[in-house]
């Protein structure tokens, strides 16, 4: 079973596939730090402060992959399912503020969020009946991860378009 686990930087997707992974003993690849590693990324985007992800380059680099992928570009991958992690716009706007993040970057995803940015995506490269959100806003990232396993585990149905927060912008 593939499963990519993907949303707005933020969203609690590290921490979430970590703990699935363990509970589960599925293999997670954290995209993010594969493509750091491996460089696979073609150049640096200096006003994002961010890298510029080569995504053929990863799909070779992950080959015949099974398990958890995570990232927010994992929805790019072929999967058999694709949760979306969601957050409230003004609490992920928060919490990128207290890692660190610079306010420009945080304000960007707070408005990718509110507008179901990486939601689209994943539709228009999935379907709606592979597409499964979970809304994270101020939940224990041990429930995040028992309703990705749910995902999984194949007993939660598609829920794509049921979280709205376009109210935010």
């Amino acid at each position: 079973m593939r499963v990519v686990v993907t949303g707005t930087p933020g969203t609690g997707k590290t921490t979430a596939t970590e703990r699935v992974a363990d509970d589960l003993d599925l293999d997670v690849v954290h995209l993010n730090r594969l493509v750091k590693d491996e460089g696979l990324w073609t150049e640096r985007d200096e006003e994002r402060d961010t890298l510029v992800v080569d995504l053929d380059a990863a799909r070779d680099e992950l080959g015949d992959w099974d398990g958890l992928v995570e990232s927010h570009l994992a929805h790019h991958f072929e999967a058999d399912r694709v949760v979306v992690l969601r957050c409230r716009p003004d609490i992920l706007e928060q919490r990128l503020l207290d890692r660190g993040e610079a306010e420009t970057k945080a304000r960007e995803n707070r408005e990718s969020e509110a507008l179901d940015v990486i939601l689209g995506e994943a539709v228009e490269f999935h379907g709606e009946d592979s597409v499964y959100e979970i809304d994270t806003t101020e939940r224990d990232p041990d429930a995040v991860a028992d309703d990705i396993a749910a995902v999984v585990a194949g007993e939660r149905e598609p829920s794509a378009g049921t979280v709205d927060f376009i109210d935010y912008l």
